[in-house]
């Protein structure tokens, strides 16, 4: 299973419409993670017509996204593999330990809010964060990831510059 991972739009100051590269990187994904701070609904709308959306609130996120569907952590199973989901996962001291208290059955944490792609693991808990493909922040670019899943593992994750 490919699945696209992506976080921190905030449109629509930086996100007006689903930027052309984002739209190639995710295309042909079966599902598209959202890690919260979308600011509109429109931009899952705009991502639901290249795959299924789900998605967290972040912290800019209001009542419109919340009444998308979108709740503050998930937890789902894709390919066999247990996904959380959460919007900032604290401070980079600690990450994974904290990830695992707040999902201790998953395999997989996704995460946003600070705008820089991450990928670290320990004890079996692999925690993921695909930047920003708008706002870069201090990036040298913006990213999103692309996941493979098979056969209950994680068997691969790259991130995209797509800008």
């Amino acid at each position: 299973m490919r699945v696209g991972l992506i976080s921190d739009t905030h449109a629509p100051r930086r996100w007006r419409r689903c930027p052309d590269a984002v739209a190639r990187a995710v295309d042909g994904v079966e599902l598209i993670l959202h890690a919260g701070d979308v600011c509109v609904p429109s931009v899952l709308d705009e991502l639901a017509a290249i795959a299924p959306v789900q998605a967290v609130l972040g912290n800019n996120d209001g009542p419109e996204v919340a009444a998308w569907g979108a709740p503050e952590t998930l937890e789902l199973e894709l390919a066999g593999v247990r996904v959380g989901m959460i919007h900032d996962s604290g401070a980079k001291q600690g990450r994974v330990a904290r990830m695992r208290r707040r999902f201790p059955t998953a395999d997989l944490v996704v995460f946003g809010h600070s705008h820089i792609p991450w990928d670290d693991s320990a004890d079996g808990l692999r925690v993921v964060n695909p930047g920003s493909p708008t706002d870069r922040r201090r990036q040298p670019h913006g990213t999103v990831a692309l996941l493979d899943l098979a056969d209950a593992r994680v068997r691969g994750l790259t991130f995209v510059d797509v800008t």
